[in-house]
């Protein structure tokens, strides 16, 4: 597992460009996904989410950002610590070669944006003397909600985003966005169905993660058992 650090060498696009800088230019380019969320507790879908990302785009990284306070449900519901969050999905990264797992949003506080998110990194690879190509990878059960995200002008102007279709979604495309479609995601699983089952002591097989499930017992969340 890799925590949010310095970039790995370019890999091949899918598009059959370079990946370099234009002739004149001194600015590395790198072609990173950003896989935000709440992460309550990461499943099998994220895993599989991650690896049709980094696999479709063609990605050099993959960054794994843990919310801090995901500001839409907060006033919905209790959400598990971030310090926990982060460790689950740190216990989830290693099934995920290439991607990284970065505290970003948590050491900012407050309330999470992924606008906020964005310009950090983009600011980050800047000083670094390099050029992003940010995909902002999402579920395709998001799509209709992007108009709700603080700053989305601003949003949709820095980075391409990358629509992960879920089994039985038919989302529309999203206007005014630069937008890819990623495929290959089989796991038909969410967070709130998680959470329910390990708080009713039901199996999480296939569901979750051995590495995973490690975690939460390590650390009694969900009502599980150590």
């Amino acid at each position: 597992m890799q925590r949010y650090a310095a970039p790995m060498a370019s890999s091949p696009r899918a598009d059959g460009a370079s990946g370099q800088p234009a002739v004149g230019s001194s600015r590395r380019v790198e072609r990173v996904g950003l896989l935000g969320g709440t992460f309550d507790p990461p499943h099998c879908g994220h895993v599989a989410m991650a690896r049709a990302s980094m696999r479709s785009l063609a990605l050099d990284r993959l960054v794994l950002v843990v919310a801090n306070q995901p500001w839409q449900k907060v006033p919905l519901r209790s959400v598990t610590p971030a310090e926990d969050r982060l460790a689950m999905v740190e216990a989830m990264a290693p099934l995920v070669p290439g991607a990284e797992v970065s505290r970003l949003e948590i050491d900012r506080g407050g309330p999470s944006y992924t606008a906020d998110t964005v310009d950090a990194l983009l600011d980050d690879a800047a000083f670094r003397g390099a050029t992003l190509d940010l995909y902002l990878i999402v579920g395709a059960d998001l799509v209709a909600g992007l108009s709700t995200w603080k700053r989305v002008d601003h949003l949709r102007a820095a980075v391409t985003l990358a629509v992960v279709a879920r089994p039985h979604s038919d989302a529309p495309p999203p206007c005014g966005w630069k937008v890819v479609y990623v495929e290959d995601h089989p796991v038909d699983v969410s967070s709130s169905e998680v959470r329910d089952r390990l708080e009713r002591g039901l199996p999480v097989d296939g569901l979750v993660p051995d590495e995973v499930v490690r975690c939460i017992r390590s650390r009694d969340l969900y009502a599980v058992p150590r």
